[in-house]
C-alpha cells in the first residue's frame, strides 16, 4: 500500500472514530439515566506482577464467552455507550476477538486497556477486524526494576509496530508518583508517544484503596509539561482539574457517579463502584434495577475527595457539562488565563459555546446535532421500554 493511500485510509478512520465518540457525548448530554461507561474484566490472570497494582491473579481462568455475551447484552440494555475489557490482562483471552465484536454489533464503542507486552502484528490485526475503538497502554518508566516491567525499553518495539498496523486509536498513559520517582521518565514516554502520532495522558499512582499520593515538585513540573505536549484544543477537551488538585495533595470537591454512569462488573459478573472500592453493592449485573441505578447516582461517596480513577472524574465533567453547562466552561477557563470568563477559552470551545448554549439558534444547532448523530429522543427511549428513572429517591447513601 502506497504511503499516500495509507495516510488517506488513517484519516478516513480518524474521523469515523471522532463521529463514534461525538455520538457518544451527544448520547450522554441527552439523558443522565444510563451507564456512560463500563469496565468489564474478561480475566484476572495477568502475565506480569507489578508491585503496586491490586487487580490481578496468576491463576484464574478467562471468564467463559457465554457469560461476557450476557453481560454485554445486559449493559446494552442498560444504555451503555462505552465498555473497557480490563483484567488482569485481557489479551490473555482467548476468545477476544469474540467480545470485542459483541460489543461492536451492540452499538457500543470498545475499548481495550493492556500492559502491551503480549501485542504482535497478528494481534493487531485481529483487534482491528472485531472493530476495537481504542487501546490503551500504562508505561510507568524507561527500564525494567522490581516494581514494575512495563517499561519503554520493553515495550518500544510493540509502539512502533502498533503504529504501524493499528487502525484505532492508541493512548499511551504515562505514571507519576509513588514507588516510580524518576518523573524525567514519564516526560520521554510521552514525547515518545507524541513522536509516534499517539495520544497521551498521565495518572497518579494511588495507595492500596485509590487514594491519591502527593507529587514531590519535581512530579509536579514534570506533570505540568506532559500536559503542555496536547494541542489547545485537545488538552481543552482533556483538563483535569482533578489531578492538577490531588498533585498538590489536595482534595476535590466533586460529585462521583460511580455505580450509575459509570460501571465496574468483576470477573463474578457482580457491579462495584470501582477497581479500588470492590466489594460495595456486589449486585449481580442482571439484577442491577434503575433504584440501584439513582441510589449511587444521588449517593455521596466518602473515598471521592482523594479519588484518581480518571475515567470516573471525567465522566462526572460530563453530567457537570450537562447539568451545568456555562459553569463547567468557567471552571474549565480558569485553565487557559486569570479569572473566570468564556474568553479564556480557545476559539473552537468558544464558538460551540455559542452555537449550544449562548447564541440565538441554539435550539436549532441542538435538534441538527441530535439527528445527525442517531441519539433517541426521550419518548423514544422510553418506547424501547427500557429501565429510566421516573423521579429522584431521597435521602443518600454515604459509603464510610
Amino acid at each position: 500500500m502506497s504511503v499516500a493511500l495509507r495516510q488517506v485510509r488513517g484519516s478516513a478512520r480518524s474521523i469515523s472514530r471522532r463521529y463514534r465518540e461525538a455520538r457518544m457525548v451527544v448520547h450522554a448530554f441527552r439523558s443522565g439515566n444510563h451507564p456512560v461507561a463500563a469496565h468489564l474484566i474478561v480475566t484476572r490472570r495477568c502475565n506480569l506482577s507489578c508491585s503496586y497494582c491490586n487487580e490481578y491473579d496468576n491463576f484464574s481462568a478467562p471468564v467463559e464467552f457465554a457469560l461476557l455475551e450476557r453481560r454485554i447484552a445486559r449493559l446494552a440494555e442498560l444504555r451503555t455507550t462505552i465498555i473497557t475489557l480490563s483484567g488482569g490482562e485481557p489479551l490473555l483471552h482467548p476468545e477476544l476477538e469474540r467480545i470485542i465484536a459483541t460489543i461492536r454489533r451492540h452499538g457500543i464503542l470498545a475499548t481495550l486497556l493492556t500492559n502491551g507486552t503480549l501485542l504482535t502484528p497478528d494481534t493487531i490485526k485481529m483487534l482491528n477486524r472485531a472493530g476495537l475503538h481504542q487501546l490503551q497502554i500504562s508505561i510507568d518508566q524507561i527500564r525494567p526494576d522490581k516494581n514494575s516491567r512495563k517499561c519503554l525499553q520493553v515495550l518500544d518495539r510493540k509502539l512502533e509496530i502498533l503504529a504501524e498496523y493499528a487502525e484505532f486509536e492508541v493512548n499511551i498513559n504515562t505514571v507519576l508518583g509513588g514507588l516510580l520517582n524518576r518523573p524525567q521518565d514519564a516526560l520521554a514516554i510521552a514525547q515518545r508517544a507524541k513522536r509516534l502520532g499517539f495520544s497521551g495522558t498521565v495518572g497518579l499512582i494511588h495507595d492500596g484503596n485509590g487514594q491519591a499520593i502527593a507529587l514531590t515538585p519535581e512530579q509536579r513540573e514534570t506533570l505540568k509539561k506532559i500536559v503542555a505536549l496536547n494541542k489547545p484544543f485537545y488538552s481543552a477537551a482533556r483538563y483535569d482539574r482533578f489531578q492538577e488538585n490531588l498533585a498538590a495533595g489536595k482534595p476535590n470537591d466533586w460529585h462521583c457517579r460511580a455505580g450509575s454512569r459509570y460501571l465496574y462488573v468483576c470477573e463474578d459478573g457482580l457491579v462495584h463502584l470501582c477497581s479500588q472500592q470492590r466489594g460495595y453493592p456486589a449486585i449481580p449485573l442482571e439484577h442491577y434495577t434503575a433504584r440501584d441505578f439513582d441510589r449511587e447516582y444521588h449517593s455521596r461517596k466518602s473515598c471521592s475527595p482523594f479519588c484518581t480513577i480518571s475515567c470516573v472524574h471525567k465522566v462526572a465533567m460530563l453530567d457537570k457539562f450537562r447539568e451545568a453547562p456555562l459553569e463547567a466552561l468557567l471552571d474549565l477557563s480558569e485553565a487557559y488565563g486569570r479569572g473566570r470568563s468564556l474568553d479564556n477559552l480557545p476559539r473552537a470551545v468558544r464558538f460551540l459555546t455559542w452555537m449550544f448554549l449562548t447564541g440565538r439558534g441554539r435550539q436549532f444547532w441542538t435538534k441538527a446535532a441530535v439527528r445527525l448523530f442517531g441519539v433517541d429522543t426521550p419518548s423514544e427511549s422510553a418506547a424501547r421500554k427500557l429501565p429510566v428513572i421516573q423521579k429522584p429517591l431521597t435521602g443518600s447513601t454515604d459509603l464510610d
